[in-house]
């Protein structure tokens, strides 16, 4: 009798498909191509409440099959989908995974669901963190890991700060708690992501021990000189430094900490420095701003974010840490339940689940974990760090150009000047400069409302020096210098079309 499905299988209990691999992709790929030409805008609101009645349902009792599945995907799921990989978006820092990362991911999910065991997944991930530690100049042999995100690799590397600490001043906060580190205290301005002060809750350090470094001048990178005053005074008040984080990449306006001024006086004092380089260490690739960076050779760990400037898919994030060591006993768990994880068993064995890979357990805070690293990977192999470079400095590009055309028109003010590729500005409507500042707020709110429910450009906003400003963020592999420029072209229309009224 011939099969009445493709997802036919041989007889079995179980009632989810396990066979049909081939089909079930073949069935999504022609609504996927589609979605990737974006040939149309965002979501408008009408649609939205079609979509959410076709899937609001209760649990099912009874299966539907694979089909039923298939058809939810095609003809709801992926036309509604989010088009963060759009030409015209730069309103998150992040980005929709390029095509040859998002087949590894895909690979991933099925053939390298564990990435501690002796197998080629597990090999290539240790090769692409060591390609990170290269390529962002902290040099091929660091320790380190890959995560789900910023928040983790922060907290990984503030873990191994804390551990740090601890065996400085002869105790091991691992075994004995945070508590036997006299009065911690961590150095970083204002414009630290929330995820780092989130990151000492979790270690127990407490969002007490986080000191608030001034801005310079400018109030938007950190002052060195205070930052060296207040260290000094918690060390003769008997506080213990932990760590100094330095943010490469204000998720508002882009801006670099003065990295190697905070390296040396932190290293002077023994003190551990971070680099929080989730949106900005790629900046690093650029030679025009390569100085912002200092040594990187000489910093202590680096959060950093592939799923962001990369472009591999969402949920990879890389701590990479210089003393590999000392990061894995700022996460060693006591004596392993099963011998094969102890990397002295290391042996040339017949089968792959007899033998512990590359890497160590003890370098995250997973023991569950897909291969992340396989999608950074493949975005290397296939592009090299030449085209990551590429890709950088036509985002900087980017940034430049809008600065450029912001500055050239006087309805528009340019708030913060970009560093990297972020540009922060807003529209000034004629004779609006007796107006509280709260009024020019919501006007720019409402152009910033109004362009991305046009959908052809999608920044987003941030509040810089006391203003509400349109802060586009280009890190879309897609997005070009003509993009930028529609951007504003969108701005000034909209803007204008507002103040008529």
């Amino acid at each position: 009798m011939p099969p009445t499905s493709p997802f036919d299988r041989r007889p079995s209990t179980e009632a989810a498909m396990t066979t049909g691999l081939s089909a079930a992709v073949e069935q999504v790929l022609g609504p996927l191509e589609t979605f990737l030409r974006f040939e149309e805008g965002p979501d408008p609101t009408g649609r939205r409440s079609v979509w959410r009645a076709a899937l609001n349902e209760s649990l099912p009792r009874q299966g539907q099959g694979a089909q039923a599945v298939l058809d939810v995907l095609n003809e709801v799921v992926i036309p509604n989908g989010l088009r963060i990989g759009s030409p015209g978006f730069s309103g998150w820092i992040t980005t929709m995974p390029s095509v040859v990362p998002a087949v590894a991911g895909f690979v991933a999910s099925l053939v390298a669901a564990q990435r501690w065991y002796a197998w080629p997944g597990n090999f290539l991930e240790m090769q692409a963190l060591s390609w990170m530690g290269e390529m962002l100049e902290m040099g091929p042999h660091c320790g380190g890991t890959f995560t789900s995100g910023g928040a983790v690799a922060n907290l990984i590397c503030l873990g191994a700060a804390r551990q740090h600490a601890g065996e400085r001043i002869g105790v091991n906060p691992t075994e004995q708690g945070a508590g036997c580190i006299p009065q911690p205290r961590v150095y970083a301005t204002a414009s630290l992501h929330d995820v780092g002060v989130r990151a000492l809750s979790v270690l127990g350090l407490g969002a007490v021990a986080m000191r608030t470094v001034p801005m310079d001048a400018s109030r938007r990178r950190a002052d060195s000189e205070a930052l060296e005053r207040m260290i000094d005074a918690d060390i003769a008040a008997g506080c213990t430094p932990v760590a100094v984080i330095a943010t490469a990449g204000d998720v508002r306006t882009g801006t670099v900490d003065p990295v190697d001024r905070m390296l040396r006086i932190a290293h002077d004092r023994g003190v551990w420095l971070h680099v929080d380089g989730a949106y900005g260490g790629f900046g690093v690739l650029d030679e025009r701003v390569r100085s912002l960076y200092g040594d990187m050779g000489a910093i202590d760990s680096l959060a950093v974010d592939p799923h962001k400037w990369m472009a591999v898919p969402l949920g990879c994030g890389a701590a990479i840490v210089r003393d590999g060591a000392l990061q894995q006993r700022s996460l060693v768990i006591g004596r392993p339940d099963f011998h094969h994880f102890d990397p002295a068993t290391r042996a040339d064995v017949g089968s792959p689940f007899d033998e512990f890979g590359e890497g160590s357990l003890y370098s995250s805070v997973d023991f569950s974990a897909r291969s992340r690293g396989l999608t950074v990977w493949a975005a290397l192999k296939e592009i090299g760090m030449d085209g990551m470079r590429a890709r950088v400095r036509r985002h900087l590009d980017c940034a430049r150009r809008v600065a450029e055309l912001v500055r050239m028109n006087d309805r528009l003010e340019l708030v913060a000047e970009p560093e990297l590729s972020i540009c922060c500005f807003r529209y000034i409507p004629a004779g609006s400069s007796r107006e509280p500042s709260t009024v020019l707020d919501k006007f720019n709110e409402a152009v910033l409302k109004g362009i991305r429910a046009r959908g052809l450009s999608v920044p987003s906003s941030a509040v810089v020096d006391e203003k509400f400003v349109i802060r586009p963020a280009f890190v879309g592999p897609n997005t070009e210098i003509a993009d930028a420029e529609l951007l504003v072209r969108e701005v000034l229309a909209m803007g204008d079309q507002l103040s008529a009224r």
